[in-house]
């Protein structure tokens, strides 16, 4: 179901040096929220650590998990910046786990394993999740009307391992359509390489996983998670691909010398297909205040 140990593997353990090249400072994954035209990486990515820690209600008392916590910028986030005791990330890959751990953040511990068979006598305050809910549901569970299922299975998970009055901050990368041929409604027509480009993202940079819609997110939160406010971030996330695109160009050279041509081929592509998707509005991204329902 969704992406596997191996799946996740393949998207984020080529290298932590390789990703640490061309990503932040805190290797944030994900979209920042840029606030001005002349905004830095850097700073967007803290605006979004700051915005889903705040939809969170993240609080020194409070006893925080990151769900999908990647390379730990959030959980570096709630115990640096929030004053947080006790912070939980779970992540499938290795390296990410491993990364975190070794770099003895304060109060925070990271476990390797899935999610969905994570278990726990620990309750929780805040949750935060930065779109690892892509990797729950696979093309072909959704083709067979899965995601809903999925999704909801997610949400009660997360339901059941918080204490009453707890919040989440969640955020998810988006499908929005798929690219036709002719224009549809104000919207540009696709291409063939369109298509094939985004086909090849799924295949061989995020195997075993899709992204949401955003009805399905709406749909499944219920019962267990009252959406309290929604905001969408494609123009930010297009911005942040095009900036770690031009990162990973800038360090080509290294690239193709220490991980090989495929390597950077791939992931120029990967990147390349990112903005396009954003810009056309195949994809978009969304962020999410979620009060438990007690």
């Amino acid at each position: 179901m969704g992406s596997s140990k191996a799946e996740v593997e393949v998207s984020y353990d080529v290298s932590n040096e390789f990703f640490r090249l061309w990503l932040d400072e805190r290797m944030n994954y994900t979209c920042a929220v840029y606030e001005s035209p002349e905004q830095s990486l850097e700073a967007a990515q803290l605006n979004k650590l700051r915005i889903l820690s705040d939809f969170a209600k993240v609080a020194p008392e409070k006893k925080v998990l990151d769900i999908g916590c990647g390379w730990g910028a959030a959980l570096e986030y709630v115990a640096t910046s929030r004053g947080v005791k006790r912070a939980v990330g779970v992540t499938l890959s290795t390296a990410q786990a491993a990364e975190v751990n070794a770099r003895k953040i304060p109060g925070v511990e990271v476990i390797g394993g899935d999610f969905r068979t994570f278990t726990t006598a620990e309750r929780f305050d805040s949750l935060i999740s930065i779109c690892m809910i892509d990797h729950l549901c696979s093309p072909e569970e959704a083709r067979q009307g899965k995601a809903i299922d999925i999704y909801r299975a997610y949400f009660k998970k997360a339901w059941e391992i918080t204490n009453k009055g707890a919040w989440f901050g969640l955020q998810t990368i988006l499908r929005n359509r798929t690219p036709r041929m002719t224009p549809w409604g104000g919207l540009p027509a696709g291409t063939r390489k369109d298509l094939e480009d985004i086909y090849f993202v799924t295949k061989e940079i995020f195997p075993g996983g899709l992204n949401p819609r955003l009805e399905d997110i709406i749909q499944a939160a219920n019962p267990y998670w009252e959406v309290m406010q929604v905001n969408t971030r494609r123009e930010h996330y297009q911005r942040t691909t095009a900036e770690w695109l031009r990162r990973l160009r800038l360090n080509e050279k290294t690239i193709r010398s220490t991980w090989g041509d495929k390597v950077f081929d791939d992931y120029d592509r990967y990147l390349s297909t990112c903005v396009n998707a954003f810009d056309k509005h195949y994809s978009s991204l969304a962020q999410y205040e979620l009060r438990r329902i007690d």
